[in-house]
């Protein structure tokens, strides 16, 4: 297989929490988190992973500040992505946000050059 997707919003907009924060962001990332780390585990256990990309991302992240009580709106100045495995170095970061993690401070990277590594990669 070259290439499987993934979704854990579709039909639903699960992360689409203009309401409910805290509530809503921590139960979907719990949903997420063993599968993602199973998924690790056993693409390193099958001798996979070395050959196998794994990318978690979306195509905005959510402001830093609250939008009325407990939501937050679509943000798309800066956010994160995850990318594990097939040339990927672990255990580091690139790039970084300002203090308050609303506009990129550091490497800033475009989703054209996102595409472009993951291509490369």
């Amino acid at each position: 297989v070259r290439f499987i997707q993934v979704n854990h919003s579709y039909p639903r907009n699960y992360w689409d929490a203009h309401g409910g924060l805290r509530a809503n962001h921590g139960k979907n990332a719990m949903k997420i988190d063993q599968p993602i780390a199973g998924l690790i585990t056993d693409l390193k256990r099958r001798g996979l992973f070395d050959d196998t990309l794994v990318v978690l991302g979306t195509e905005f992240g959510r402001t830093p500040a609250a939008q009325g009580t407990d939501g937050r709106d679509h943000h798309p100045h800066a956010f994160s992505m995850l990318l594990a495995g097939g040339g990927v170095r672990g255990g580091m970061r690139y790039g970084r946000t300002d203090d308050f993690g609303y506009y990129v401070a550091e490497n800033k990277v475009s989703i054209p050059d996102l595409h472009a590594t993951i291509l490369h990669l």
